[in-house]
């Protein structure tokens, strides 16, 4: 088959999860062709059946703004004119899915291109809910020959606030690379994050306000007090100074490590001993996968599409966080119960390495790039076929 793949190409889950997805493919026999207005990060070398297609862009000084939406759409058609594809999956609904049925009805009268378009988090639950996208993200996504969403979280509030057929939308979970995302990783650097033998709890995010960065150093520094341990925060954006005032105010800055953004948290994710995610919402979090494909035991908050992935007792632990609107009032109660919850599985091994394991098993049995990749292809099949609507 051939198909294109669009996908915002900097660091984040959905053009993580769009490009390992299209290299998958690729390694399947497919011919895969990226579309965007840069090169995804992850690809990163040459790969046979993977093709990159750069939108281009002028800058008249006509538009203010670049009109990437329909400068992306040109792109599409162009290439699956040229390359004659059979389906166009976009991950994000604003503006891929809008850009994917411009270049379609551009081909109407020569080809029947198909349209696939992914739910991936905020542009169903933030950006899509604007009133200024709202009409516009609730016609693309419809007009769509197949939709998929990471998880059931989103497919509920993507019929509850777009009113979408419920049968329109299929489940398909994100996933990873259980043979990269693993544990035991060597070189191991263990002795550079915590070089006195202190437990390694990390966070990993883009630092929004939604990931309350702060109640993470504040629960490290209750959990710190019990046993000693090294904060090791990987990732960037505007709470970061915000975490580090907050180190600074706790007394914990010399055991908190800011990494800033690192592309391979593989390496670092095999040496955590504890994962905190304290999100007021996740459409999935990917994170807290990747941490638990490597053995790491997760403390998170029981919002959005998290207790999809973690599971409570099992493969860690999950806090309530109440209603977003107080939880800032609230934040104490989760802060003592996740780093109660934390201090227990640190300082306990046989517990430790009971939740170890099971993060570990239910990664490879529900998350891998072998169980998920074949359940896209199975839908894209559908999709060329007219059965996916």
């Amino acid at each position: 088959m051939k198909i294109g793949i669009t996908c915002y190409p900097t660091y984040g889950g959905s053009g993580a999860v769009a490009t390992e997805l299209g290299l998958l493919l690729a390694e399947r026999g497919h011919e895969v062709h990226f579309v965007s207005y840069a090169l995804p990060f992850r690809l990163n070398k040459f790969r046979e059946r993977v093709f990159f297609h750069e939108v281009e862009m002028e800058d008249y000084p006509l538009f203010e703004h670049p009109p990437y939406s329909l400068a992306l759409a040109v792109a599409l058609h162009d290439t699956a004119k040229k390359h004659e594809l059979d389906l166009v999956h976009v991950h994000y609904a604003i503006p891929h899915a809008t850009s994917a049925w411009i270049a379609q009805e551009m081909l109407a009268q020569e080809r029947d291109l198909k349209i696939l378009t992914t739910l991936h988090g905020t542009d169903i639950t933030l950006v899509g809910l604007h009133p200024s996208f709202h009409a516009i993200t609730r016609f693309s996504i419809l007009r769509s020959h197949g939709l998929t969403a990471v998880s059931e979280f989103l497919k509920r509030e993507t019929v509850r606030d777009f009113t979408v057929p419920e049968d329109r939308i299929e489940v398909i979970p994100n996933f990873i690379d259980t043979k990269v995302f693993r544990p035991g990783l060597e070189p191991c650097h263990r002795a550079t994050l915590a070089p006195d033998g202190e437990k390694i709890v990390m966070h990993i995010s883009n630092f929004r306000s939604v990931k309350r960065v702060e109640d993470v150093v504040a629960t490290f520094a209750r959990l710190n007090d019990k046993v000693p341990s090294r904060l090791v925060l990987v990732g960037d954006g505007p709470d970061r100074l915000r975490a580090l005032m907050k180190a600074e105010e706790l007394g914990v800055r010399d055991q908190v490590l800011f990494l800033g953004k690192h592309t391979s948290v593989h390496e670092l994710l095999s040496c955590a001993d504890l994962f905190l995610l304290p999100s007021e919402s996740e459409s999935f979090g990917l994170a807290a996968l990747e941490a638990m494909a490597c053995g790491t035991p997760v403390v998170a908050s029981n919002a959005g599409g998290i207790p999809e992935v973690v599971v409570d007792g099992e493969t860690g632990y999950l806090l309530d966080i109440g209603d977003i609107s107080v939880a800032r009032q609230d934040a104490p109660i989760v802060i003592d119960g996740m780093a109660d919850a934390g201090t227990r599985i640190l300082e306990d091994e046989d517990h430790w390495q009971r939740l170890s394991e099971g993060a570990r098993a239910m990664a490879v049995e529900r998350f891998s790039a072998a169980r998920v990749v074949p359940q896209y292809e199975a839908y894209y099949d559908r999709v060329v076929n007219g059965g996916g609507e």
